[in-house]
């Protein structure tokens, strides 16, 4: 341990994410290795969302799935270091729905007892707010919100999405794919020799071609001799590129032999939205080969006129005749085919808007309400009390 470079008058009152009382603590039930840490891996002390596979993040969308606390979790991987609020990807991760513990005050205010607690879609941080308050991150005067149907002129989905694989501890070794087979987080696994007593699932790609040949971290620690692994879902490749539109995670694609509703969860090779490699939900049930793919459920959001603050990939967006649970998906970092980077530019929402809208003012949310609550006041930048009831 370094040596101190200060010292405080008064001790501090705890750490972000300690239990705030003895009072029971109430955690999210999860099976056998059913809550590790995503791609990103999870900061303690703040609110996080795990998926359907059960990988956990510190961003996401909609009410999150718990908090983080801290109970000795974490990891110290940077040399030299003292301590660490990290829990890196595909460590396992407690989630707690119920009770006491502390946070950091990341607001621009102070809180008050009583005030709702707010936690940031992209960070998973805490605010604080009066109900029904949530924060905004920005604005734009002349925003429109258009309904989006994008094209590739060629593309495949085969019946079977496989590779060869070993697995050792949780680092899994691909030595080959299947034709047009495709890697990703969040794909559960199965074959011959895996341990079938908890799912199995991709948290993260450690190294090697995207979506294929390379090393991938998984959620379950288990030893596996090279052997033919399935990948839940299917492998989409599109060879032609984009004749109109995006195509990102969370459109819905249809083409000859596509099963109906069949969506894309992720990106292999093809980061640009375009020609290239993604994993969707499902495999064909009869092959897709050289067939023109559309994707649709989905609107562009053109932000333009007079903008103030930032957009964010996750914020809920907010403005008269926007549906509800409309967000933000993808931006022009995530996708080549949009120029939106936090301000001025396109952006790709999460589901096909109602009815179009014109230029109007549209804004986002970067935050949502949670069920806790403060119990204790803090400045910004002060540790807070809270406590969420089940």
């Amino acid at each position: 341990m370094g040596f101190p470079s200060q010292v405080n008058v008064v001790q501090a009152p705890a750490v972000e994410g300690d239990f705030a009382s003895s009072n029971d603590h109430v955690s999210v039930v999860a099976g056998a290795g059913a809550f590790v840490a995503g791609a990103n891996g999870v900061t303690v002390g703040r609110f996080a969302w795990a998926d359907a596979n059960g990988l956990v993040s510190n961003t996401g969308i909609g009410i999150p799935s718990g908090f983080v606390a801290r109970r000795q979790d974490g990891l110290i991987t940077t040399f030299l270091a003292d301590s660490t609020m990290g829990i890196p990807a595909g460590l396992p991760v407690s989630l707690y729905s119920g009770f006491d513990f502390w946070v950091k005050n990341n607001g621009s205010t102070t809180s008050a007892i009583g005030n709702k607690v707010y936690a940031n879609y992209t960070t998973g941080v805490a605010t604080f707010a009066a109900t029904g308050t949530p924060p905004t991150s920005g604005s734009a005067t002349a925003a429109t919100l258009q309904h989006i149907v994008s094209a590739s002129t060629g593309g495949a989905l085969p019946t079977t999405n496989t590779c060869t694989a070993s697995i050792s501890g949780t680092t899994m070794t691909v030595t080959a794919v299947g034709a047009g087979s495709v890697l990703g987080a969040g794909q559960t696994l199965t074959g011959t020799g895996m341990d079938a007593s908890a799912v199995t699932s991709i948290v993260a790609q450690v190294s090697g071609t995207a979506g294929g040949i390379g090393v991938y971290t998984v959620s379950l620690s288990q030893t596996v001799t090279s052997t033919t692994i399935t990948m839940s879902g299917g492998g989409l490749t599109l060879t032609g590129g984009n004749t109109t539109g995006v195509f990102a995670p969370g459109m819905v694609i249809s083409g000859t032999n596509i099963p109906t509703g069949t969506t894309i969860l992720g990106y292999g090779t093809a980061t640009a939205g375009g020609a290239g490699t993604y994993y969707v939900d499902r495999p064909a049930t009869t092959a897709a080969t050289a067939s023109t793919i559309t994707a649709t459920n989905a609107s562009l959001l053109t932000v333009a006129g007079t903008v103030t603050g930032t957009f964010y990939l996750n914020d809920l967006l907010s403005g008269s005749g926007v549906d509800a649970a409309q967000y933000i998906v993808a931006n022009g970092t995530t996708n080549a085919n949009l120029t939106g980077l936090g301000g001025a530019g396109t952006y790709l929402t999460n589901k096909e808007q109602a009815s179009e809208l014109t230029a109007q003012t549209i804004g986002v949310y970067i935050g949502v309400e949670t069920k806790w609550t403060a119990t204790s006041v803090g400045a910004p930048g002060e540790l807070v009390k809270i406590a969420g009831f089940v």
